[in-house]
């Protein structure tokens, strides 16, 4: 059913493939969710939503050659469709389309490397997820990690007594916080201002804080570093 016209080989072509069955599912459970709610008939067989590459959807069965020339989407939507609220019913036609699409994007991305994996799921994680759009949820603040290419937000290194210490803003706070009570932190070597969305690291020996530009170290780095020692202590050291 979710054939694959000219298979998708590099990146950006696995996400305009993506894009487009995104396009089509977000249309089917919104503008077209009346339609759609229809053919999900309880008294017929196993139903699977569909998103194809011409951004077009369909309800239909799955296909019947095993293994499938793509991963299939979830069995059976049209089951649950009365036994739930239809708000309900079509935030979990959204999930598991999220995850169908996710699993269809990297099936076509198999042969790519590490990078371009990374890369394509940068692009992916950029959109709204169906979820998302369905129930109008808010999205979460941008909040860019190293894997991405971008700055990031946040560090954790472990300290000389092993335990685990972060970066003034930690990556997985909640929708709406504010950096108020870190606005006040200076850069070690700039005198610049804290920056949520800017890598900082801490000095293991004196606590203060640095970017990681001004240090020269990356989220990358910091991975790899058990007790960072800024340039001042390291110098001092060295005396």
């Amino acid at each position: 059913m979710a054939s694959v016209s000219s298979s998708p080989r590099t990146v950006e072509e696995i996400f305009k493939d993506y894009s487009a069955r995104r396009g089509g599912i977000v249309r089917a459970l919104t503008d077209d969710v009346d339609e759609f709610y229809g053919l999900c008939d309880p008294e017929k067989d196993n139903l699977c939503l569909y998103g194809h590459s011409n951004e077009t959807w369909e309800v239909n069965l799955p296909a019947e050659e095993v293994p499938p020339e793509l991963p299939e989407p979830a069995l059976g939507i049209n089951f649950a469709r009365d036994g739930m609220t239809r708000r309900d019913w079509l935030s979990l036609i959204a999930v598991h389309s999220d995850c169908w699409l996710l699993s269809v994007a990297f099936y076509l991305g198999a042969r790519l490397n590490r990078n371009e994996r990374k890369r394509l799921f940068s692009l992916i994680n950029d959109l709204p997820t169906v979820f998302e759009v369905v129930t109008e949820r808010k999205p979460v603040k941008d909040k860019p990690t190293a894997d991405n290419g971008s700055r990031s937000r946040g560090s954790k290194k472990r300290s000389s007594d092993g335990q685990v210490k972060s970066t003034p803003k930690l990556a997985d706070e909640g929708y709406e916080e504010e950096d108020d009570e870190h606005s006040e932190t200076l850069c070690g070597s700039c005198g610049g201002n804290y920056d949520a969305d800017e890598f900082w690291i801490g000095c293991d020996i004196c606590e203060r804080w640095f970017h990681g530009k001004c240090v020269k170290i990356t989220p990358a780095k910091a991975e790899n570093i058990k007790q960072y020692k800024c340039p001042s202590c390291t110098k001092r050291n060295r005396q």
